[in-house]
């Protein structure tokens, strides 16, 4: 692995993904742990594949993610947003697939925080008349 790399962070709900790219084979190394053992199910890696795939640059690179916060389906579409972020820096012409299929848009939906007065977010306690 060379020293050259590229940098991109990505985020989603209240996971944040750094994400370095270097020129290579191929390997995703995600907080020390290869990919397939950090995220063991098949559904969270092929999110973390698609914009490698959707590029068709999955065997020329190889990807270091430190990623913090949240669950492991906020930290796998952060690290998703991450790569799609490092890929359009690596050539800015992947730009309109990239966007066709979302993967540069931060989804900014998060958990709505509990009222006071209520029993969650928009739930209320049950009301009785008599």
């Amino acid at each position: 692995m060379s020293d050259k790399f590229e940098y991109g962070t990505g985020r989603r709900k209240t996971a944040i993904a750094r994400t370095r790219i270097y020129a290579g084979f191929g390997t995703i190394t995600v907080n020390g742990r290869a990919v397939d053992e950090y995220f063991p199910r098949k559904t969270l890696q092929m999110i973390i594949r698609q914009p490698l795939a959707l590029s068709k640059m999955a065997e020329k690179l190889d990807i270091k993610i430190n990623v913090v916060g949240g669950g492991v389906t906020g930290q796998a579409e952060a690290v998703r947003h991450g790569i799609s972020r490092v890929l359009l820096l690596l050539d800015p012409e992947l730009r309109p697939v990239l966007k066709k299929a979302g993967f540069l848009t931060r989804d900014a939906r998060k958990k709505e925080r509990k009222k006071y007065g209520l029993r969650a977010a928009r739930a209320r306690y049950q009301y009785s008349k008599r």
